[in-house]
């Protein structure tokens, strides 16, 4: 039990029979957290008048809408309002809120014009501090109202305009947002900053609208600032509209000479998110515009990569279109010689001759010419030598690989080539079925200092460890790693009968779901998009549990969404995937699809 004496401005408590000593505010906290209004609000009232504090404010102003002591109140606010000169506005504020709050909204309007009618035109963080006070009792109108009387009282149209452009956003003013943020970033010169704010504030469809029409219509009356150009181009990368991007990039190449070199960043973007038609417009561009520039030969080079890429992922494959690109490589390497400039020209065209026409012969003659050009570049040596042991297991002659593989292994200690180098080593002693070797060199792998390269150890290696030792021959995992040697082969045909007939023979065997995997993998690179569908709903239905479910889920969905055009159905699977698979490394990409498909990311 405790008693309370009072003498004079402090407050003694007595607990147990010892004496504490409490202000009066102390005193006051004591009963607010108790929900003992009725004593706090004369203490609070006292502590107010010898010095004021927003806490203390915001607590009184708490306990008389409890008690719904109106009158005691404005008594108290009209003396305060008189007698306190700095922080008047604030107990005007407070008195507008009770009156808003007893359902009077003309008059609690009154009051809060009053509130920012009291500050000092001198005092700017006044506004500042009124209009936090405003957000603090969700009057975002006020908050709004008192940061522009600020902003017009100082003359200074930068003022406050983060501030704004926060309140606009919450009270879904979109534009008076977006053009607050645009003017802050032109005035700082720094896109990144506004970038990040317009990230988290720009997620609907019809808000991307507005923020581009609004850059466009910027563009038109200030063509000479390559600010909003910037940032539009921006928005469309983001959207992963990078032929909409090219167009303005074009413009300010041409309008403040960049000598082709944004256009050419722009497209290696463009590459990197696998935008293969908008990569070729950007480095096209730089070729035809600038065809003495420094830029010249890069932008040769990746045009024609480009296209090649686009080729790779368009299925099926065909022959005609990786003859053409030849012909390109071809033109370049007449055009610009054999030379340290085009080496990387010389590897892309000798992988084509191997992997996609079955000319091992020529690659491997086109490989070695590049090793003798390159000879001084270790690393270009070393890459050339990994091809070349591709090469040799494409001609099953797997020792001539493991030699390759060997060397550079041992000249790239520690790199990442090095990783590559026991990665390809790896699989062929999977291939072989040596899966105790390969295992042991996978596990070393996980730690690869790549993520590519450790997603791919730990995968080979959670399919050796999954199905093998089940039996003493391992002869169905001998079977499967045979079958994919086939496929790495190019033998497609073959493979798939293999397939069919190991599905038959293994169907109860934890291969079963792999061995369905395989094949619809094999179906989607030769275009037979509904095969390949068939197999992963079979993954899906069938062995919902497995390593495989999620992989064979966002496969299904890829194929819906960007092969048989259901948007409807993609839809559908990315949600299950969220849904089903949480854990999932595909949950972040498949969120990300889902918004994009529904039209609210940015």
């Amino acid at each position: 039990m405790w008693i309370t004496l009072l003498f004079g401005c402090t407050a003694m408590l007595v607990l147990n029979g010892t004496l504490y000593a409490q202000t009066d505010a102390e005193l006051a906290d004591v009963y607010f957290q108790k929900g003992e209004c009725e004593k706090a609000v004369g203490l609070y009232q006292k502590v107010l008048r010898k010095d004021f504090n927003k806490i203390y404010l915001r607590r009184y102003v708490t306990c008389v809408v409890k008690q719904k002591s109106w009158e005691e109140a404005e008594r108290f606010f009209r003396k305060q309002i008189k007698s306190e000169e700095r922080f008047g506005y604030l107990y005007t504020m407070y008195a507008g809120r009770l009156l808003e709050i007893q359902a009077k909204p003309e008059e609690a309007q009154k009051k809060y014009a009053e509130a920012i009618a009291q500050i000092s035109p001198q005092d700017l963080n006044a506004y500042k501090e009124l209009s936090d006070e405003f957000r603090e009792v969700e009057n975002l109108d006020g908050a709004t109202d008192a940061l522009l009387k600020g902003r017009a009282v100082s003359g200074n149209e930068g003022l406050f305009k983060m501030e704004l452009a926060s309140l606009y956003a919450q009270t879904g003013k979109t534009e008076l947002m977006i053009e607050e943020l645009l003017n802050l970033g032109l005035a700082i010169q720094n896109k990144e900053a506004i970038q990040n704010y317009l990230q988290d504030f720009l997620r609907d469809e019809k808000d991307q609208a507005k923020f581009e029409k609004i850059l466009y219509e910027k563009i038109q009356r200030q063509a000479n600032e390559p600010f909003y150009a910037e940032m539009l181009i921006w928005f469309f990368s983001q959207k992963k509209q990078f032929s909409k991007a090219f167009i303005q990039e074009r413009a300010l190449d041409r309008r403040f000479k960049y000598n082709g070199i944004r256009v050419y960043d722009l497209g290696s973007l463009a590459l990197q998110n696998k935008e293969y038609a908008a990569a070729v417009q950007c480095f096209e561009y730089v070729v035809k515009e600038y065809p003495s520039g420094q830029l010249y030969p890069f932008a040769r080079r990746m045009m024609i990569a480009a296209r090649e890429e686009q080729v790779k992922s368009t299925y099926p494959i065909e022959e005609l279109a990786v003859r053409q690109l030849i012909g390109d490589y071809q033109k370049l390497l007449n055009e610009l010689g054999k030379n340290t400039k085009t080496l990387e020209a010389m590897r892309s065209l000798a992988t084509l001759h191997a992997f996609y026409l079955d000319e091992k012969d020529t690659a491997i003659v086109i490989l070695q010419n590049a090793v003798q050009i390159g000879r001084t570049e270790s690393d270009f040596v070393d890459k050339c030598k990994l091809d070349l042991g591709d090469i040799f297991l494409l001609k099953s002659e797997p020792w001539e690989s493991a030699l390759l593989y060997a060397q550079v292994e041992k000249s790239q200690r520690e790199t990442p080539l090095g990783y590559e180098s026991k990665l390809r080593n790896a699989r062929l002693n999977y291939y072989k079925g040596d899966f105790a070797l390969s295992k042991d060199m996978l596990n070393i792998l996980k730690m690869a200092t790549t993520r590519e390269i450790a997603n791919d150890a730990g995968w080979l290696s959670l399919l050796i460890e999954d199905n093998t030792g089940l039996d003493t021959s391992e002869q169905a995992m001998r079977d499967y790693a045979a079958v994919d040697l086939l496929l790495y082969q190019n033998k497609t045909n073959e493979a798939l009968n293999e397939l069919d007939k190991l599905f038959v023979k293994y169907k109860n065997h934890t291969l079963s779901d792999e061995i369905l995997w395989l094949k619809a993998k094999t179906y989607a690179k030769m275009g037979n998009n509904q095969k390949a569908v068939d197999n992963l709903q079979q993954i899906v239905d069938n062995y919902g549990q497995d390593i495989l479910a999620d992989d064979a889920l966002f496969m299904l969905a890829d194929l819906y969404q960007n092969q048989l055009k259901d948007k409807d159905k993609a839809m559908t699977l990315y949600q299950q995937m969220l849904e089903k698979y949480p854990g999932s490394i595909y949950v972040v990409e498949s969120r990300k699809r889902f918004r994009t498909l529904r039209g609210d990311a940015l």
